[in-house]
């Protein structure tokens, strides 16, 4: 096999190994690094500018000089190598008339008759063309597979005795590894905060993890002893020691990255229209110059060659129909105008895998978007406070729409003692890494309130609870509704039915209580981003009719918010592998 694609003319070399880090951290080159780096592009690259000084002076200022005409030739065949040799290897092994050979024969075409710099423009435009492809398919890829990223490269394994039981008081020793180290049955330590770098099994301790990044789930996951952890999900307040159950060739990402790739190849690239279009127009206008060259000498008498100076053969004639049927406009534009729409799709954070996803959008008749990150801003908000002391005459709804209930409002409807549960709840927050707690101390500062009460002292942790702190001598409880019904803190009836309302509904609420007596609630939840409902709107004014939800949040979540921006169908509690199968379901 390798024997016949070095025939072919290409080299076959090594792939980088799937855990080199090095070859997967770095930057994609620059186009003009991109195009010195492989042979056939640096050709073009130089033929660009051999073809400079004949386009300048014979074609713009008309001095016509042999050493102009040099110029443009040496262009014309250091550009036109790789092209001419994909021309005779289609005719001689493909037997198919591609677009590479109608170049070829109208370049040739116009070397005979003397137009050297309109042969060089052809080839080395045509040359850059199809190297401007194959440099943004190239970045595509490697923003695919900077997927893995995300996912550390160092673990901390925890050595155990050969039998790997410990014997009890006794503390395993701690190594950093590379993950590629690591193997099935290995147990890793991650500390609170940390990104948890393999598929794996709790064995011990207790924590609450953030699964956005791979499931889309906006509200933290409870993780205890036996639980599945997935890699590069997030971990929250509590130590955690892992079982290795996935190697890092087939944890979640790699899967993820495979199921792209795989998806780019499932269906043969298309063909381009001008491949098509070249594989009968080019013998017919072959054809047609052969034609035009040979019959009105052969049986009108016209002269073959040239009889005259100043005056053209039919052979000439035959050559400069060859020359000017050649459809360069559409030969260069196509590349051209692919690569014009993924840069300018890039710009504003769009990525296309290659041209052949961009013309099919033309064709598109459904879009299934995800909702956290995407239509969401993936990140906890606060959307509602209430306090027990205080309530206004009606329900005052979210000035961003994404929760109901008493919220801080507008400053005729603020809620003064609202505010003050806020301030004490950041003030017990202010130092936590827990994604929640960032969220209420961006609220309190929003407000003015995160210096209303100092920092709180004696912070404690009740992993998967919630915490506690002393601010100015009262003991601060904040914790999960679960948590207060079973420390028997009395809180009304319809506090408790509002709390596990927006527990079904997907949103977070954290009560809070101050030396064991209930002040209210504050609810979080993952916010709506601004922009979702115009871009909804704006995609059923284009004509779509079908635009999906899918999310691997819970049902009642995710029709809330497909209810708010617009979508037509929700499919919720989906897996990553789920949501491919979903997407193929709309295709079909």
């Amino acid at each position: 096999m390798i024997a016949r694609v070095r025939e072919l003319g290409y080299d076959v070399v090594e792939p980088p190994a799937e855990g080199d880090s090095h070859a997967q951290d770095n930057q994609p080159p620059g186009f003009l690094q991109y195009m010195w780096q492989r042979r056939d592009t640096r050709l073009a690259l130089v033929g660009a500018l051999l073809v400079l000084p004949g386009f300048i002076f014979d074609e713009i200022l008309g001095l016509h000089l042999p050493v102009f005409h040099v110029t443009s030739i040496a262009a014309f065949i250091t550009a036109g190598v790789p092209i001419f040799r994909s021309a005779v290897q289609s005719v001689r092994i493909s037997r198919q008339v591609n677009v590479n050979v109608l170049m070829t024969i109208a370049g040739i075409g116009a070397v005979i008759i003397g137009a050297y710099t309109e042969a060089a423009m052809v080839i080395v435009l045509f040359a850059i063309g199809e190297a401007l492809e194959g440099y943004t398919t190239g970045r595509a890829r490697h923003a695919i597979r900077s997927l893995m990223q995300v996912v550390p490269n160092q673990a901390t394994l925890l050595h155990r005795h050969p039998s790997d039981s410990r014997q009890e008081g006794e503390q395993p020793v701690e190594k950093r590894v590379n993950v590629e180290q690591l193997g099935v049955g290995d147990v890793i330590l991650v500390r609170p905060g940390e990104r948890i770098p393999m598929d794996g099994r709790v064995v011990a301790g207790a924590s609450s993890v953030n699964q956005a990044p791979i499931t889309g789930e906006s509200r933290l996951v409870e993780k205890a002893v036996g639980s599945d952890v997935l890699a590069s999900s997030i971990n929250g307040e509590g130590s955690l020691e892992i079982e290795v159950t996935h190697l890092v060739a087939d944890n979640t990402i790699s899967r993820l990255i495979k199921m792209v790739e795989e998806a780019q190849e499932t269906r043969a690239p298309t063909q381009r229209f001008v491949d098509r279009f070249a594989r009968y127009y080019t013998p017919a206008v072959v054809g047609l110059a052969a034609l035009a060259a040979v019959v009105p000498p052969l049986f009108f008498g016209q002269p073959f060659l040239n009889p005259d100076p100043g005056t053209f053969g039919w052979l000439y004639r035959g050559l400069a129909l060859l020359v000017i049927s050649c459809p360069c406009a559409l030969v260069i534009s196509t590349p051209v105008s692919i690569i014009s729409a993924i840069s300018n799709a890039s710009r504003r954070g769009v990525l296309f895998k290659g041209g052949a996803f961009v013309e099919s959008l033309g064709r598109v008749k459904a879009i299934a978007f995800d909702k956290t990150g995407t239509l969401t801003q993936g990140r906890p908000g606060v959307v509602a406070v209430r306090s027990v002391n205080h309530q206004p005459a009606s329900a005052v709804p979210s000035p961003r729409g994404d929760a109901t209930g008493w919220t801080l409002g507008d400053e005729a409807e603020r809620c003064h003692d609202c505010d003050d549960l806020l301030a004490l709840a950041a003030a017990v927050e202010r130092h936590s890494e827990h994604p929640i707690a960032h969220a209420v101390v961006a609220e309190a500062t929003r407000y003015g309130l995160h210096d209303r009460y100092p920092p709180a002292r004696m912070v404690t942790a009740l992993t998967g609870r919630g915490v506690t702190g002393q601010v100015q001598g009262r003991q601060v409880m904040i914790g999960s509704h679960h948590h207060f019904r079973a420390s028997r803190i009395r809180h009304s009836e319809e506090h408790c039915a509002r709390a596990s309302q927006d527990a079904e509904q997907g949103l977070t609420p954290m009560m809070v209580a101050v030396d064991g007596e209930y002040l209210g609630t504050i609810t979080v939840a993952d916010k709506l981003r601004p922009s979702s409902r115009e871009a909804i709107a704006m995609l059923k004014q284009a004509g779509l009719q079908t635009i999906v939800l899918l999310s691997g949040d819970n049902t009642t979540t995710a029709q809330a918010v497909g209810e708010q921006v617009g979508v037509t169908d929700v499919r919720a509690e989906l897996l990553p592998q789920d949501k491919v199968s979903a997407v193929k379901a709309l295709q079909r």
